[in-house]
């Protein structure tokens, strides 16, 4: 019997990769996902960023099995003629099998229940020490206690955000706007909107969010000749003010890092009150209001003006730590410029992401993002999970002769400290905005 199946190639496939032509191939089969852009419930920005290419390996990555039955709505008849697996990508797979196998992304260990019982511990002996206390250090004490209240529940905002948290949508949908919106400030829209990108972008400076901090930070000289963030629509513009910022930015690191908070709450209100489309906006603006209701009258009982600055201050300090881990992860991982592929998911995750080594003992404080790379390739997989199938991922890595870097938390400060040097020296090494060491950015890809 003849073959009836109707074929294109990959370079038809990639002419419809723009907004309203959407096209996409999973397996070989090809789908226009044109108008299933805009409800897509992880955003329309990782199908504009993946459109015109086979996205098997990212569609399984982000995706349960149960997804799979809804794709032949969006089935255009056609396949791929010349579609291929790469070995690396039919061991990534395996691996996602046997993990679903294992049960290892339905399982989800004690970790939520021991998360959620600190945090509510913590936020009544802040309350407590607030209000029926009239020591200055306990008042102190109190922030710092706060502003570890914040990264836990950053962390279960997180877990949340990739439905690695609760046992069903709607319980996870609650647990974001709980831990994200209503105890951080941070709208769990803001997040889900930069971190999907983020994912699927990783450490591309032009289309991953994570990385473009002009004028304060750049992370590579590229950003020196104004590259258009594909993520904002609009140029970051290497003008005198981002030199000058950037020439000193590894003083001004951790010092930035103390008060990086404010940004996200800037950040927050700009998505939420823009005539971008945003997902369940209403929520996340009434639980951004709890959140600016109840910090606002905790701060107001203390009894001086000069202990509500100190307590805010120090509070916010205290999650410099997460803000340094965040950075820690990438900023000094390979970078590159241009669009993301669906098919090298393996090999960009981990060229762009490094991992921070620490005691078991101390995975709470991490949060299980010091497994980054684990996280970056299996994002559904509950943080309980990834200690165990890291040992899995180094033999991969080491089968492709992939890059698995895995350092001290001091030894990943002095990394990326020396990465912001580097670009800082370069941005002060400028004529005419032209770095001079065009040679050491040509053979030098990291950041």
């Amino acid at each position: 019997m003849a073959d009836t199946k109707k074929y294109i190639t990959s370079e038809e496939l990639k002419t419809h990769n723009k907004p309203g032509d959407l096209w996409i191939s999973i397996q070989g089969k090809v789908y226009d996902v044109s108008k299933w852009a805009k409800k897509h419930p992880g955003g329309e920005i990782p199908l504009l960023n993946l459109a015109g290419q086979d996205v098997t390996d990212a569609f399984i990555a982000y995706h349960p099995g149960t997804a799979w039955k809804y794709l032949n709505q969006f089935f255009t008849g056609y396949y791929l003629d010349d579609f291929k697996v790469s070995e690396v990508s039919g061991d990534y797979r395996k691996l996602v099998n046997e993990f679903v196998k294992l049960g290892y992304f339905e399982k989800k260990g004690h970790t939520v229940l021991y998360a959620m019982s600190a945090v509510a511990v913590m936020f009544a002996i802040v309350f407590y020490g607030v209000l029926y206390s009239e020591s200055v250090l306990v008042h102190m004490g109190s922030a710092v206690l706060l502003g570890m209240l914040w990264i836990q529940s950053a962390y279960m905002g997180h877990d949340s955000g990739h439905y690695q948290m609760m046992s069903s949508p709607g319980f996870n949908k609650l647990a974001q706007l709980l831990t994200g919106n209503c105890l951080t400030g941070i709208s769990i829209a803001w997040w889900k909107w930069t971190h999907n990108a983020h994912h699927i972008a990783c450490n591309s400076l032009d289309y991953d969010p994570d990385l473009q901090h002009i004028p304060v930070f750049a992370v590579s000289s590229k950003f020196f000749n104004t590259i258009t963030s594909s993520f904002y629509g609009r140029k970051l513009n290497f003008d005198s003010l981002a030199r000058f910022f950037i020439s000193y930015q590894h003083w001004t690191f951790y010092p930035v890092m103390c008060v990086a908070r404010v940004n996200l709450y800037v950040q927050t209100f700009l998505l939420l009150f823009s005539r971008r489309r945003v997902p369940d906006r209403v929520l996340n603006i009434l639980g951004i209001l709890v959140f600016w209701t109840w910090f606002p009258l905790l701060i107001s009982c203390l009894p001086t003006w000069s202990e509500r600055i100190m307590f805010v201050l120090v509070s916010f300090a205290v999650t410099s730590f997460q803000h340094v881990q965040f950075c820690l992860n990438h900023f000094s991982a390979n970078v590159y410029i241009g669009h993301p592929n669906g098919n090298d998911w393996f090999e960009k995750q981990t060229n762009g992401t490094l991992d921070i080594a620490c005691s078991p003992k101390m995975d709470w404080l991490f949060g299980g993002l010091q497994f980054q790379l684990e996280h970056h390739l299996f994002p559904r997989l509950p943080r309980c999970h990834l200690r165990k199938v890291s040992p899995m991922v180094v033999e991969l890595c080491k089968k492709h002769n992939l890059p698995y870097v895995s350092l001290s938390f001091w030894d990943a400060n002095v990394r990326t400290i020396k990465t912001l040097r580097t670009a800082a020296l370069q941005a002060r090494d400028l004529t005419s905005g032209v770095p001079k060491n065009l040679v050491w950015e040509a053979v030098n890809t990291h950041g």
